[in-house]
């Protein structure tokens, strides 16, 4: 039987990633430095796959991963072909709506390569590192392992998707997305020292679930 705690961390991990796509589109001004909007709620996702990981197991941990991005996609592919439709002439008679939800949620496809890309690839090695530190050095220090894993996998997840996604790359440069390399920088350095906040404000969550079945 799947206990319930591995249901209500699948939830959260998977709605956490959601949230923190949708968001990341907006690129905001924090402390005087330019972060995207994301980077607030994505880092808890970590600490979540650590906690499926605990309860679930290894396998499972990459089955959730590979169907967290596909629902990431499923989700953009869905909101772009709703930008699509013209919206009805009684709720939105000048269009000003359909415009707007059209410029938000249409040109997604770069902050969706970048997200889904940065996800899968950092959560994967997050998911070998904590597997690595468990099985070969300790299962103590359940907050070490943690901070350990974390520290590999935010710096490769923060560098994929602040180059892909914001990066003057590819011939993007006219992109509404695309900022300029100082910013670009920013984005970077912030969001690194967000996302290790809130890996150290998550350390405790880790305690939520009991190790059932980390080595499978």
């Amino acid at each position: 039987m799947v206990p319930a705690s591995a249901v209500i961390v699948i939830a959260a991990y998977i709605a956490a990633q959601l949230i923190a796509d949708i968001t990341s589109v907006k690129i905001g001004v924090v402390g005087g430095l330019a972060v995207d909007m994301g980077t607030f709620i994505y880092p808890i996702t970590f600490t979540l796959r650590d906690l499926v990981h605990k309860v679930l197991g290894k396998k499972n941990t990459r089955v959730l991963i590979l169907m967290a991005a596909a629902v990431n996609l499923f989700m953009v592919l869905y909101t772009w072909w709703a930008s699509t439709i013209p919206s009805d002439t009684m709720s939105d008679p000048d269009g000003a709506f359909f415009g707007a939800y059209a410029m938000i949620f249409g040109p997604l496809w770069r902050i969706t390569i970048a997200s889904i890309l940065a996800e899968v690839v950092s959560e994967l090695v997050d998911t070998e590192v904590y597997h690595w530190f468990v099985t070969k050095i300790t299962r103590n220090f359940q907050w070490l392992r943690v901070l350990v894993s974390n520290s590999i996998s935010v710096p490769i997840d923060n560098a994929i998707f602040v180059l892909i996604a914001f990066a003057p790359l590819f011939g993007f440069q006219d992109h509404f997305l695309t900022v300029p390399w100082p910013v670009v920088w920013e984005i970077f350095l912030f969001n690194l020292m967000v996302k290790y906040g809130m890996t150290l404000l998550s350390l405790p969550l880790i305690y939520l679930t009991p190790d059932r079945a980390v080595d499978q």
